[in-house]
Formats: structure tokens, C-alpha cells, sequence
């Protein structure tokens, strides 16, 4: 850790989701490495939940009201008013934090925030102090957004659904593969999430030169980080715990704020299977899957015979999924089914041999940078651009389509596990590619690597300078 003794202070702000917390906390562990204090922040309805905080030196932690605080369970249909709350409550209690550290003669240096809070910044930017936006999806999806709400506003409006999008710095798109918020009315229940990115695309283009951290490595997206013009965007990751990446600080083996409590004995599970062949199935912290794409996944596994392990959280009433399923029984003799765990350790355990997932920026990277084939399901936000870059620009993974009727069927499941899991050509050409792109993504993380270099340029041009 370099020295801490500079006044150099910093306010992260997050959204209260896992995965907004995961890599933000992250990326403020090595702020702190590299002398910079940070008091991380997020609302109360993710902070009441936290079981045990890490315990760092220079990382301090002030929660916020959201006006839930508790209260909110997660509903994707109670998402607007929940985030309408956020924004209220939250200005108020953020410009709060800001002031007062400014009345005691310590005004934080920067603000930083994540995805989804762009309030944050507008709270800085009326108070005067200067902010940062950290951008935890990748390049390529912020990409789409700035050319989807300015240039090229036209050609998304007017796009079929067999039509291919050409746009610059990016690969070949068809209308699945760009993020659902670019088609969803800013009117409608999930308008929030599109009014959010249209208030940050304004509040960067307010801007001069503004320099936008992103969760991704250059070698990773070269084009995509470079394809904006009036925006620099730097990359930063993949923001993952030290011990499953560089493994510079191998004590670093978990984000540190879990949201839930882990299952217990699935890794002496995991260590009774033989080498890559269980299936690790995982739909992120708060994806809401329908009980008709529950039930093919199930029926999938059965026809494919292959142990797994999955992920199914509990329902919000305190229910468990997997009771409605008919195959509960076939697959409760061939495979292992828990409500939590630590997936960068499940990702590298060696009995795994693919990873079915939503295709989340943070699991896609965790994949990524265990060197995991992938099984790609996307189901909303920017998944769907994620699963393109998995299939078809870093050719580590396989995307399930749906039918006609927009279901994607058991047998869908299983020509794609199939796919991953059978030896043969198409198998060892996803496993060279993934390895390929682990081996980059520690190399980016390394003293002298692309993020690592990027980092220090931030922390030294815009951070320490008085």
C-alpha cells in the first residue's frame, strides 16, 4: 500500500445493487493501494444487508437513506418508485456528505459514481466539487447509448429486427444484440433506467474533456474505448479480487460486501466431481427468471445427464423456485442446487466446464478471466450486447436462441451445453480463446498492464494534482 498520508480523499457512490457494489468496491481497494482514501457509500437498502464490511485501512464506509432503507424487496415492478426515492432522498443526503466535510476543513478531493447514478454527479456538480463516472458495464454498451440517444437516434428508431447496425468503432449489431433500454419508452415502468443514461450522456457532454473509468481492459475492447470522440473512456478492470486474477495480493479472495449468505459444502461438492465436468449455472443477484425458463433449464440439464451445480435464490415471499419444477426429482440425483456462493471461487474450481449464464457484466468478466466457456442466456439491460461479444467478437461461449414464440426451449439448452461440454474441435477452440483472454485480463491487472498503468495515470493526473 503506498502511503496514505496525503490529503487526498474521495466519496464512491454506488448503486445498491451487488452488482454495482462488487466492482466498485474493488476498484476502491486499489484506490486505497495507491494512497488514496475512500469513503464508500451506498444506500441503506444494501448497506441494512451487508453482513460483515471489510476492514482496510483508508476505506471508510457512510451509508445513505433511499427512504426504503430496508423496506424494498427487489420487485422489478417496484423498481421505479424505488428509484424515484433513491434520487430524492438520496441528493439530499449525498450533498449532506459532501458539505459537511467541507464545514470540518476536509472537503473530499472527487466524487465518484457508478452506473444508474448520474444524480450523483449532478449533486457534485451543483455543489462545485468535481466528480468522475465510473462505468461498470462495458465500453461497448456506453458506445450504443451515446450513439442510440444522439447521432444516431434515426437509425435505431427505424431498425427491423433482421436489420444490421453498422456504427463506428464497433462490430456488426442486430436489433438482439443491442442493450433493452434502447428500446424501452422513457414513459413506461422501466423509463427510469433509460432517463438515468439519457442524464448522464447530457452530464458528460456538459463536460470538458471528461474522462469516464470503465470495467473493462484494453485489450479486451480497443475500438469500443475509443470509438467516442468527445468522451475519453480509460480502462480500469476487470475490477475482480486479487487472489483469482494477479493474484499480487492473494488474502484478496472475495468483493467483501455479500448482500446474502453463502450455501455451505458446495465446494466440497465441486471437489468430489471430476475435472470440467460440472455445469455452474447462475442468473446474477436480482435477474428474475420466469418458472416457463426455470422449468426448460431444468428439463435441459436432465437431457444433457451431466452434473451441475446451480444458483436459485429464494423468492421474495420465501419460497424456493425449484419446487414447481417437474424434474425436481431427476435433478436433485444429478446435480447440486444452492441460494448463494462465491462465484469467482466456483469459477476456478477445476471440476467446472461451463458456466450457463445471464450474461451480466460482472459474471461475463468473472468467466472471462477464470478462462471459462460460457453458455450465454441474456434476458434484459445489456446482456443481450454482452452475450454478442461472448459468441461472436471474443469466441469464448455459445448464445442460446429463442423460438418463434420467444422461448428458448430444452433442447436449446441442451445443443448448446452440448456444444461447450463434448470433446471436439468446437470445445477446444472456446477453451484456447478463453484462456487466451484470462491470461490477458491478469496481464492487464499486473504492475506494468494496460488497467494498472491506466489507474496510476488517473490517481496521478487527476487525483493528486493540487
Amino acid at each position: 500500500m503506498e502511503n496514505l498520508k496525503n490529503d487526498c480523499h474521495v466519496l464512491l457512490v454506488t448503486f445498491p445493487g451487488q452488482g454495482h457494489i462488487n466492482p466498485s468496491l474493488q476498484f476502491a481497494k486499489k484506490l486505497v493501494n495507491l494512497g488514496i482514501k475512500v469513503t464508500f457509500s451506498t444506500s441503506l437498502t444494501a448497506f441494512n444487508r451487508i453482513s460483515k464490511l471489510p476492514n482496510i485501512e483508508g476505506l471508510s464506509f457512510t451509508p445513505f437513506s433511499d427512504g426504503y432503507d430496508g423496506k424494498f424487496k427487489g420487485s422489478l415492478d417496484e423498481f421505479e418508485s424505488f428509484y424515484s426515492s433513491l434520487v430524492s432522498h438520496g441528493s439530499k443526503f449525498v450533498a449532506q456528505i459532501i458539505e459537511s466535510r467541507v464545514v470540518e476543513g476536509r472537503p473530499f478531493k472527487r466524487v465518484i459514481y457508478t452506473t444508474l447514478m448520474a444524480w450523483v454527479g449532478i449533486v457534485a456538480k451543483g455543489i462545485n466539487i468535481p466528480s468522475t463516472f465510473f462505468w461498470i458495464q462495458p465500453a461497448t454498451v456506453l458506445d450504443i447509448y451515446y450513439y442510440c440517444f444522439t447521432d444516431y437516434a434515426d437509425c435505431f428508431k427505424n431498425c427491423s429486427q433482421d436489420q444490421v447496425v453498422d456504427l463506428p468503432g464497433l462490430p456488426r449489431l442486430s436489433p438482439r444484440d443491442f442493450p433493452s433500454f434502447v428500446f424501452t419508452d422513457v414513459n413506461s415502468k422501466y423509463g427510469w433506467g433509460v432517463k438515468s443514461i439519457i442524464d448522464q450522456i447530457e452530464l458528460l457532454n456538459s463536460e470538458e474533456n471528461p474522462r469516464v473509468l470503465v470495467n473493462t481492459f484494453d485489450e479486451l475492447e480497443f475500438d469500443a474505448l475509443r470509438a467516442l470522440k468527445n468522451l475519453t473512456m480509460v480502462g480500469i478492470g476487470p475490477s475482480i479480487p486479487s487472489a483469482f486474477l494477479d493474484g499480487n495480493d492473494p488474502l484478496d479472495k472475495s468483493f467483501g460486501a455479500d448482500l446474502r449468505w453463502s450455501s455451505e459444502n458446495y465446494m466440497d461438492w465441486l471437489d468430489t466431481m471430476t475435472k470440467e465436468s460440472v455445469i455452474y449455472i447462475a442468473f446474477g443477484s436480482y435477474s428474475e427468471i420466469s418458472s416457463q425458463l426455470m422449468e426448460e433449464i431444468g428439463q435441459g440439464l436432465v437431457k444433457c445427464g451431466r452434473p451441475f451445480l446451480w444458483v436459485i435464490r429464494e423468492e421474495k415471499e420465501g419460497g424456493y423456485p425449484e419446487e414447481k419444477l417437474t424434474c425436481k426429482e431427476e435433478l436433485e440425483k444429478q446435480g447440486k442446487i444452492v441460494r448463494w456462493c462465491s462465484q469467482v471461487e466456483v469459477l476456478q474450481h477445476p471440476s467446472l466446464g461451463c458456466f450457463l449464464t445471464h450474461c451480466g457484466w460482472n459474471s461475463t468478466l468473472e468467466s472471462l478471466s477464470s478462462g471459462m466457456p460460457i453458455v450465454a442466456c441474456p434476458l434484459w439491460t445489456d446482456q443481450g450486447c454482452n452475450a454478442k461479444l461472448v459468441q461472436d467478437v471474443w469466441k469464448i461461449g455459445v448464445r442460446v436462441n429463442a423460438s418463434e414464440e420467444g422461448v428458448v426451449e430444452r433442447d436449446e439448452f441442451k445443443r448448446c451445453i452440448d456444444i461447450v461440454m463434448e470433446d471436439g474441435e468446437k470445445r477446444e477452440e472456446l477453451k484456447k480463446n478463453a484462456k487466451k483472454w484470462k491470461d490477458l485480463a491478469t496481464e492487464a491487472m499486473k504492475e506494468n498492464g494496460s488497467s494498472n498503468v491506466n489507474l496510476k495515470a488517473y490517481v496521478n493526473e487527476i487525483l493528486l494534482v493540487h
